[in-house]
């Protein structure tokens, strides 16, 4: 079940200590709601520009400079494709936060990972990619998007939701609403990495009253449990 996948995940712990000299960055409100544990500490005179340090399970994993992920507080909305849209701030955060739990994070938020991961598809250009829009009628909006996914590449793509519109034939696409109602309070998706592996990628959240709890993710064997779970509807 998606649930038990989130709940794994909760299993590391997060630290994220920020380095700074006045007031706190945005970065650090954006940071607490990710279920990592935040910490300022301050940076002396003629020290170097605020950063960010990460720790996995208390050993050090990443540094990275606050400037360089300001712009995931907005981040942006663009068509698979458009690589001059994405902040290179998001697509490192992107990756620094693989697998941790977030909680809090609304409806745009995610719809920028999403856009990191069909964007990936986009470049591979082959596999599979699935993706669970809650119901049929929320992928409504995203049909554009995922008929350039579609006609562009050689993915085969699988949405599921629950039977409340009928979606356009597209080749490329299959859709699933049978046996998918205990997916509704999820947003989901999994690319297989199509010939590359390395490049697979997947999210998972459930929504609680118009936000969400979840993770994503890089890691293949992750991808490949949320894909058998969608799979097996």
């Amino acid at each position: 079940m998606l649930d038990d996948l989130i709940a794994d995940r909760r299993g590391s712990e997060h630290r994220f200590t920020v380095y700074r000299r006045d007031d706190p960055p945005e970065i650090e409100t954006w940071l607490a709601t990710h279920g990592v544990a935040v910490e300022s500490r301050s940076l002396p005179p003629g020290g170097p520009p605020p950063f960010i340090e990460i720790e996995t399970d208390g050993e050090v994993v990443g540094i990275i400079g606050v400037e360089a992920v300001e712009g995931l507080l907005e981040p942006p909305i663009v068509r698979p494709g458009d690589r001059d849209g994405v902040s290179e701030g998001y697509r490192i955060l992107f990756e620094v936060l693989d697998e941790t739990v977030f909680s809090g994070v609304e409806r745009r938020a995610l719809l920028a990972v999403s856009r990191e991961i069909e964007d990936r598809a986009f470049r591979v250009g082959d596999g599979t990619l699935r993706v669970s829009f809650q119901t049929l009628s929320t992928f409504r909006s995203q049909t554009p998007v995922y008929r350039t996914l579609a006609t562009e590449t050689d993915l085969d793509i699988h949405v599921y939701g629950v039977d409340d519109w009928s979606p356009p034939a597209i080749p490329g696409i299959t859709y699933h609403a049978e046996g998918v109602e205990r997916f509704e309070p999820f947003w989901a998706m999994a690319f297989d990495g199509g010939p590359d592996e390395t490049r697979a990628c997947g999210l998972v959240a459930r929504e609680r009253s118009d936000e969400y709890t979840g993770f994503w993710t890089d890691d293949p064997a992750i991808v490949g449990e949320i894909s058998t779970t969608l799979d097996a509807g």
